[in-house]
C-alpha cells in the first residue's frame, strides 16, 4: 500500500485549501469581525469542500500577509481553536500549514489531529521576507519531543516568494530532502501562490524520488489538473476553487465541480463516492 492509499484511501489525491482570512495581529485583520468572523469564513468554505469529492483539506493562514518565518502565539492559538472546532465533524482527512513556521505547523497538527503538515522544512533562501533559513534536524527532533511522529511531513522544496541562496538542480534538491531530511512527500511549487508548477521540474522531482509521493503544490486548475496528475501523486488546489479565481475570495462550488470533473475525465484520478464529480 502506498502512503497516499494509507492516508486518503486512493493512489492519487486532490487536496483543497481551506484558507484563513487575516488573523488577529496581522495588518489586514478585520477587527470588527474578530475571531468569530475568521471561523465563520473558513466554515463557509468547508461547507462547499467537505462533501464535494476532494480527498482532503488543508487549513492554512494564507491571509496573513506579509508572511512571517516565525509565527506569533496569537496565530497558533486562533488557528488551533478554529481547526479544533471546524474539523470536529469533517468527513475527510485534513492537514495544516502555518506560514512559514515548521514548528508551529507541527504543534498545530499534533494538537488538532491533522494527519499531515506542509512547509518549507529545508534549504536557505532570500526573498520577500529577507534571509530565510531552516533547520530540518531541529524540526524533526521537535516532532519527536512532542509525540507527533504520526504527522506526515510534506516538504515544499521550491519555496514561494523566495529563491535559494545556493541553487541546486530540482532532482538533487528533491532527492536530498528525502534522503537526508526524511521527507514523507515532496511539494513542487510555482514562484508565488496561484502560479502554475513547471512541468519539467515536477517530472524531474518525481523521477528522482521514486515511490515517495510528489505533489503539484500551486496553480493547478481545470486545464492543467490532468497533466499534473499524470506525473504527480497529488495536487493541492486553492486559487482555482475561489470565486473568479482570486485567492482571497470565497470558495465557489461550481469551480470545485469543474476542477474535479476535469480531474476525473483525465483518467488519472478516481472520484470519491462522496462527491458527484
Amino acid at each position: 500500500m502506498t502512503l497516499f492509499q494509507e492516508m486518503f484511501g486512493k493512489r492519487k489525491a486532490i487536496i483543497a485549501m481551506a484558507h484563513f482570512p487575516p488573523l488577529p495581529g496581522q495588518p489586514l485583520h478585520d477587527r470588527s469581525a474578530g475571531v468569530r468572523g475568521v471561523v465563520d469564513a473558513v466554515r463557509r468554505d468547508l461547507e462547499h469542500l467537505a462533501d464535494s469529492g476532494v480527498d482532503a483539506v488543508m487549513f492554512c493562514n494564507e491571509g496573513d500577509r506579509p508572511y512571517r518565518t516565525v509565527a506569533g502565539p496569537e496565530t497558533t492559538a486562533v488557528m488551533g481553536a478554529a481547526v479544533a472546532e471546524l474539523s470536529r465533524d469533517l468527513p475527510i482527512p485534513f492537514g495544516v500549514d502555518v506560514l512559514w513556521d515548521p514548528k508551529a505547523a507541527l504543534a498545530l497538527a499534533h494538537a488538532t489531529g491533522a494527519v499531515f503538515v506542509r512547509e518549507v522544512f529545508t534549504g536557505a533562501y532570500a526573498g520577500d521576507f529577507g534571509v530565510w533559513n531552516t533547520d530540518p534536524a531541529e524540526t524533526l527532533s521537535f516532532r519527536d519531543r512532542i509525540g507527533a511522529d504520526g504527522v506526515k511531513m510534506f516538504y515544499n522544496v521550491t519555496a514561494e516568494f523566495a529563491a535559494p541562496i545556493a541553487p541546486r538542480d530540482i532532482a538533487l534538491t528533491a532527492r536530498s530532502a528525502v534522503f537526508s531530511s526524511l521527507a514523507d512527500a515532496v511539494c513542487v511549487s510555482g514562484v508565488v501562490t496561484g502560479t502554475g508548477v513547471d512541468v519539467a521540474q515536477l517530472r524531474a522531482a518525481k523521477e528522482a524520488v521514486g515511490e515517495v509521493p510528489v505533489i503539484a503544490n500551486t496553480g493547478v486548475n481545470p486545464k492543467t489538473v490532468g497533466q499534473m496528475l499524470a506525473i504527480a501523486d497529488a495536487c493541492i488546489v486553492g486559487t482555482a476553487l475561489k470565486r473568479d479565481g482570486v485567492t482571497w475570495n470565497e470558495v465557489d462550488p461550481e469551480r470545485v465541480k469543474r476542477l474535479l470533473s476535469a480531474a476525473a475525465e483525465s483518467g488519472h484520478w478516481e472520484p470519491s463516492r462522496r462527491g458527484d464529480a
